[in-house]
């Protein structure tokens, strides 16, 4: 009897394992969280979403292929999937590297505005999204995308882009708000001051906890009534280190500091990634 003690104590020891296991994937299954990264990828934007649900949404995807290494560390090497993707406007560097995740994973649904381009890239770019036999979803203000335990409004642009050619591709940028439980997040592209005043005018609900800076932090864009408005607790400006543009200006990081906002920059700080759940923020 002495030698089966060993035995015994072994097993209960993997017994009561299992059960811690089985514990921690039963509260990681729960829907009661999201996650939101603002990945560096220098000039550029690309923002990655992981609800509760296993759900996952990448809004643009920067200038290059960098966006598959950002991915490869926050998908586990399995997952091949991705359930959207969503192109803001069709700039290079916010196009270019959904390129790159066209040819590399699954995408199951696309959101964009139809709005094209005259060049290569956005040839190339038609003809991958067709080969992927995504969903395609048109966006359109008032519209919504549902998950399990969090959606997304478009609220901007106001009027159907498909198939129309623009000189200002920025302000054809989707603006978009993602809403979980109390908590919500602004994706505002690249639009410039004009697109903010019209969103100001029509009363789309922009307050959000969590405002995407838009157009890099360019004086272009972020007049004081829109950041008002919007009254984030943290603002994220995704720019690349020493760009030639000078992002973020100065003018834009002054009208933030005058509202008290916690400026976050990927160029200073790298990937960040800012996880909730439906009641709190934090910085992970």
């Amino acid at each position: 009897m002495q030698e089966r003690k060993p035995a015994l104590f072994i097993l209960a020891i993997l017994f009561g394992f299992n059960i811690f296991v089985w514990s921690v994937l039963c509260d990681f299954n729960k829907s009661d969280f999201l996650e939101v990264t603002f990945f560096d990828v220098g000039q550029g934007d690309a923002a990655f979403i992981e609800t509760g649900g296993s759900r996952q949404v990448l809004i643009d995807g920067g200038s290059d292929s960098l966006i598959l290494e950002k991915l490869g560390k926050e998908m586990p090497f399995w997952d091949r999937t991705i359930d959207l993707i969503i192109l803001t406007h069709p700039e290079h560097d916010h196009m270019a590297g959904l390129l790159e995740v066209l040819k590399r994973y699954e995408v199951e649904n696309i959101l964009w505005t139809g709005a094209v381009r005259d060049t290569a890239e956005f040839r190339e770019w038609e003809k991958l999204i067709k080969e992927e036999n995504a969903n395609i979803i048109i966006a359109r203000s008032l519209l919504r995308v549902g998950f399990n335990n969090s959606y997304i409004d478009v609220l901007y642009p106001f009027e159907d882009l498909e198939g129309q050619e623009t000189k200002n591709a920025n302000n054809t940028s989707i603006v978009a708000r993602l809403v979980f439980g109390e908590k919500s997040f602004l994706f505002t592209g690249d639009i410039e001051k004009s697109a903010e005043r019209k969103l100001l005018e029509s009363g789309a609900e922009v307050d959000s906890d969590v405002l995407k800076v838009a157009h890099h932090g360019s004086k272009t864009s972020s007049i004081p009534e829109f950041i008002e408005k919007v009254s984030p607790e943290i603002a994220v400006i995704s720019s690349g280190k020493d760009n030639s543009f000078g992002h973020p200006h100065p003018e834009t990081l002054e009208t933030l500091s005058k509202c008290g906002i916690n400026v976050l920059r990927t160029d200073e700080s790298g990937d960040i990634k800012i996880v909730c759940n439906s009641q709190s923020l934090k910085l992970k």
